[in-house]
């Protein structure tokens, strides 16, 4: 699944198409990117048809659009879902149109005129709902959505309400972060992971801000000294903020920008998918274990386990 570079690189491509528009259409190709849409709320088509959208909002890896009807559009990439702004009549430069064409909304901006948004999956694991809206705690915005503003940014879809928020929200409490990892017992990477902790990070950047920071990725968490969880949280935001600025991994066509251009943090990669190679650091050859029916990739020296799994 893109993780929050990826996610965020989409959102900010969409916030200009999106801000102010109104949706005069609604395909739907294929009824399986439907899965996550309750459709006791309603036809998917007939809740869009005729809605002003108001942005493009992020928290972590969830995607969603709030609407006029104080609703929100929630967007799930899944393992290759794309969202690809097209002029109308073009074609998506995908392949067969088709066969990976799931769902199509027809705007109207007041600045760009008439645009599609194609949602494109090839493996169909993600797809589009529409969503109620649940109020936020506090007086921060529920996620990222750039410039744009509004009092829908105090709500969130219920769907990502139980999503933490991800390290680089200004509302992420360190405080709490640090809390949580000190009740933890289990491996830091799985902590790291855990989308109700903190938002964002997937095997990817896990992998990288453990290698950035010395940490063994089944270190206990709790066994984390508060000086070395202050490390692995810096080295989490600087791959965070570095890979945004290069836009995103691309391994493959999997991953694409709203003008379907890939990302280029995979040439930055230091650990990830860096096994049998040198240590950047030491000259030991990175490994890859099995971990959580995946890989975590690390250097046996110099990300040493300090203390026992199974303590």
């Amino acid at each position: 699944m893109p993780e929050l570079p990826e996610v965020e690189v989409v959102r900010a491509g969409l916030e200009p198409a999106v801000a102010g528009a109104v949706i005069d259409g609604v395909e739907v190709f294929d009824e399986r990117s439907l899965r996550r849409h309750d459709r006791r709320s309603g036809d998917f088509a007939a809740l869009l048809d005729g809605q002003r959208t108001l942005a493009a909002v992020r928290r972590g890896k969830f995607l969603w659009i709030p609407l006029h009807s104080r609703r929100a559009l929630v967007i799930h990439l899944g393992m290759s879902g794309q969202v690809l702004l097209r002029s109308p009549g073009t074609e998506t430069g995908l392949g067969s149109l088709d066969r990976l064409l799931r769902i199509r909304l027809h705007l109207e901006h007041p600045e760009h005129g008439e645009l599609w948004v194609n949602f494109v999956d090839q493996r169909i694991f993600g797809g589009m709902a529409v969503d109620r809206m649940l109020p936020v705690e506090g007086a921060a915005p529920a996620g990222f959505a750039g410039s744009a503003a509004g009092d829908w940014e105090l709500s969130v879809p219920s769907q990502v309400a139980h999503i933490a928020r991800d390290p680089i929200d200004p509302a992420f409490s360190d405080r709490l972060f640090f809390a949580a990892l000190r009740k933890r017992k289990s491996g830091i990477k799985r902590a790291l992971l855990d989308q109700r902790l903190v938002s964002g990070i997937g095997n990817i950047y896990a992998d990288e801000a453990l290698f950035a920071a010395r940490i063994h990725y089944d270190q206990p968490a709790a066994s984390l000294s508060s000086a070395k969880a202050k490390h692995l949280l810096a080295a989490v935001r600087e791959i965070l903020y570095r890979a945004l600025a290069e836009g995103g991994t691309s391994f493959d066509a999997l991953y694409v920008n709203v003008n379907g251009e890939s990302g280029y943090f995979s040439h930055s990669l230091t650990a990830y998918g860096q096994q049998g190679k040198p240590c950047i650091r030491c000259g030991t050859i990175m490994v890859r274990e099995r971990f959580m029916n995946r890989g975590s990739h690390f250097c046996p020296r110099c990300q040493r386990l300090r203390v026992s799994a199974s303590s």
